[in-house]
């Protein structure tokens, strides 16, 4: 088990970029505005030849009461039963405050080893900076620059230097574990259903528009099979997105969907189904990941409604016909169960391996059905199929004339190929590669005397024998 370092703290002190800094990575979103991050977010960080844990958190309000503060701070709270050690970053340029005070008597009182850091202190003197913190009563701080990365490194050598030796060694590396990324419109329920997951309040679920603002990523078990589980923030249309942190948001939830195996799609029952989810639904698609669409609040709706939503996806998600329909309640926890079945299924799908001979019989039996149409002059010759790829399966045609088969009949075997291996939750895509002439572009040999001789002997015997 690794050392875990949480990051604690008023909003827009640093957090983020040291997490940044510490996982050696841009997975925080960092922008000059406080309570940009609200849920527990978990990154590997090393230094040297040992690693450790790192958990940013959002700001922590002591005096919040209810509402979006008090769910961060309540976030924060967790992480810190969590810590090995705490990272209790203050603000050099601001100085000690209030909130400062009142949170490091909280620290105090988990019992936590605890370090102070004093924050953006680059270009100043340390005992200027570091002057006013020690009424905090919590040791020596520690000038730091998360920006820069000025004295991070001694940091962590100081958090680790206590911890034992069975600690500082790394987990081996468990197999692959599909990825699970959960996308759609703002304020569907996305974070509501990540919890119902993990059966705990792990992320912020307010009803409020905009309330996940990054891609956080959990590990969880589930009936005994490991997952890792995307909570992504909520994509609007292009013209709804205005400031720039909501923008890297709709970046990050396209790298979610990237990075995923399989993704759920949650539209709102209670809402009409939108173009914009048509257009998540489509990058998801041109993305190539397998999916898994859920209707969520469908316990709310009558039955005039139900009707009304899925004459709605029908009609307008006629697409996505490989993916299973789910309809759940994220809040009450209903058709959870079937909905990670379906997930598992499209998962398998999404990551078969399909033998060379069985592909090329698939191919020839669907040949057999319907040929190819013909081309500019010749009809498409299709030998044989392999595999070239997962996540989603690609399959290979070679043959000759390939250039010419049209779209419609690419989607044809599409199909076909899906039916015959029972590929259910994932697209599947087919390239052709057409077999080089080894001829083209090369000119004939001259032919020699003799050669000319015979051919002209042949010529005078054809018109004895056919006049």
């Amino acid at each position: 088990m690794l050392p875990t370092l949480v990051l604690v703290g008023r909003p827009n002190v640093g957090k983020s970029t040291l997490f940044n800094r510490l996982t050696r990575s841009r997975d925080a979103l960092v922008a000059d505005q406080p309570g940009l991050t609200r849920d527990r977010h978990y990154g590997k960080g090393r230094v040297g030849t040992r690693p450790y844990l790192v958990v940013d958190t959002g700001g922590l309000e002591p005096v919040a009461k209810d509402g979006i503060l008090y769910e961060m701070a309540r976030q924060s709270r967790q992480a810190i039963d969590e810590a090995d050690v705490v990272l209790f970053l203050v603000d050099g340029r601001a100085g000690c405050t209030p909130q400062d005070a009142i949170i490091a008597e909280q620290l105090r009182k988990t019992g936590k080893p605890i370090l102070l850091l004093v924050n953006k202190a680059e270009g100043m003197q340390r005992v200027k900076v570091t002057a006013d913190f020690f009424e905090l009563g919590l040791g020596e701080p520690l000038p730091v620059s998360s920006a820069h990365g000025d004295n991070i490194p001694e940091v962590v050598e100081l958090a680790l230097e206590s911890m034992p030796e069975d600690m500082l060694e790394e987990a081996e590396a468990k197999e692959d574990k599909p990825k699970l990324a959960i996308v759609g419109r703002p304020n569907v329920g996305k974070s509501t259903l990540v919890n119902a997951i993990l059966g705990e309040q792990r992320v912020i679920a307010f009803d409020q528009p905009g309330t996940t603002r990054d891609s956080i990523y959990i590990d969880f078990e589930r009936a005994g099979k490991q997952y890792t589980i995307i909570d992504t923030a909520g994509v609007r249309r292009r013209g709804k997105v205005d400031e720039a942190v909501e923008k890297f948001s709709v970046i990050k939830t396209m790298q979610a969907i990237e990075d995923a195996n399989v993704v759920v799609l949650v539209v709102d029952g209670a809402d009409q189904i939108t173009e914009q989810d048509a257009h998540v639904a489509d990058f998801v698609l041109q993305a190539g990941r397998a999916l898994v669409l859920a209707v969520n609040k469908w316990d709310g709706l009558d039955a005039h409604q139900r009707d009304t939503v899925k004459r709605d996806i029908e009609r307008k998600l006629h697409f996505l016909s490989f993916a299973k329909l789910h309809f759940i309640s994220a809040l009450n926890g209903t058709g959870i169960d079937k909905l990670l079945t379906s997930v598992n299924e499209a998962y398998a799908a999404a990551m078969i391996k399909l033998p060379t001979p069985k592909l090329t019989r698939a191919l020839l039996a669907a040949l057999e059905k319907q040929q190819p149409p013909k081309g500019s002059r010749f009809r498409p010759k299709m030998r044989y199929a392999h595999q070239g790829g997962s996540n989603p399966p690609l399959i290979i045609v070679h043959g000759s004339g390939l250039d010419d088969v049209p779209a419609s009949y690419q989607r044809y075997l599409e199909r076909s190929f899906c039916e015959m291996f029972r590929l259910q939750g994932t697209p599947l895509k087919i390239q052709f590669n057409s077999g080089n002439n080894p001829f083209e572009g090369k000119k004939p040999r001259p032919l020699t005397e003799e050669e000319q001789r015979r051919a002209h002997r042949s010529r005078i015997r054809g018109r004895k024998l056919y006049g």
